[in-house]
């Protein structure tokens, strides 16, 4: 097996403005594995709130690199163990881990969903992300646009902003990416219009035990998104969260993202599959998962101006899932 991998820089089609702060564009590490003359892809965003460095990426990569690839071709799962064992960062561990799933599956010539017995015949439709602005801006923005959920991002509280998103006649999810008070937050869940809302999600910094203050059942759909980093989480929160955002590369990769869907599931969570700003390499990844999830937030790839990839697709919200070998994810 051959290990390779690529900085590339994605220009955003429009400046993505969210609590963290501004971005223009997004680097990404591409990773590829070669096997027989089929290759897997998987990607991790670089992303500053996150702490992440594709550069010291790279120097792991170069280290580990021999051992990647005397690896023989075993299941995906085995492969992961071994993964777990080189202790890498859960952003390099899940693009290890999607490139393997896509390699193994185009080796085995049988797509993921097929390697997994899903049934992807039921699929949430996709969100997509209305930046920070003033809220006459998002409205605007919503009216124009086909899609038919949208997940409009706030930077700080503001009671009439709220007000005016609710008399919308769409599907409306709100993220302030951890901007709310708990002042902020008992109001919306003590507020029974907020139901309308179809999620509140990570409405205060994660840590320091604040999401205690929520209560799941309350008007709010509270979602944890940046509080939920994996299922060791999932106990804890649920008195508090009622649903929660997985996103590959925070919980590690699809490998531990299946166990922690049929984690929450058992404990009666909602579940979303989420992104990052990535290409479709990614979000191929992501939207393999899809038919497990009640939710969906897989508009990377339609946020940015140079996709490099072609696989599964989110169209006007609409999953349209490649049955392709493994994760049927092509360069372009």
């Amino acid at each position: 097996m051959v290990l390779q991998w690529q900085i590339v820089r994605f220009q955003l089609k429009e400046t993505f403005a969210i609590a963290y702060g501004n971005y223009t564009h997004r680097e990404a590490l591409i990773v590829a594995l070669e096997k027989s003359g089929s290759k897997g892809y998987g990607e991790c965003t670089s992303i500053d709130y996150y702490h992440i460095s594709l550069a010291d990426f790279e120097v792991t990569l170069s280290k580990i690199r021999s051992q990647i690839e005397s690896q023989n071709i075993i299941h995906p799962t085995d492969f992961y163990s071994f993964l777990l064992k080189l202790e890498l960062p859960s952003f390099l561990r899940s693009a290890l881990d999607c490139a393997y799933w896509d390699l193994f599956g185009k080796l085995e010539k049988k797509s993921f969903l097929e390697l997994n017995n899903i049934d992807f015949n039921k699929l949430p439709d996709s969100s997509i992300t209305i930046s920070v602005d003033t809220v006459e801006n998002q409205i605007k923005k919503i009216d124009k646009s086909v899609w038919t959920k949208f997940k409009v991002k706030c930077n700080y509280f503001d009671e009439n902003d709220i007000s005016k998103l609710l008399e919308l006649d769409a599907t409306i999810a709100l993220d302030s990416n951890g901007s709310f008070t708990k002042e902020n937050c008992l109001w919306l869940e003590n507020n029974e219009a907020i139901s309308k809302f179809a999620y509140l999600e990570q409405p205060m910094k994660p840590g320091l035990d604040n999401y205690k203050v929520l209560h799941a059942d309350k008007s709010a759909n509270w979602m944890a998104d940046e509080d939920c980093q994996d299922s060791t989480a999932l106990k804890d929160l649920k008195n508090h969260y009622r649903s929660i955002n997985i996103k590959l590369v925070k919980c590690g990769g699809l490998t531990p993202a299946v166990e922690m869907i049929y984690a929450a599931k058992e404990l009666g969570y909602k579940i979303m599959i989420g992104c990052m700003t990535e290409s479709t390499i990614g979000i191929s990844a992501g939207a393999a998962l899809a038919p497990f999830c009640d939710y969906a937030d897989l508009d990377g790839a339609n946020l940015i101006a140079n996709d490099i990839a072609r696989g599964s697709e989110i169209v006007n919200g609409k999953i349209q899932l490649s049955e392709s070998y493994g994760l049927g994810i092509k360069l372009r």
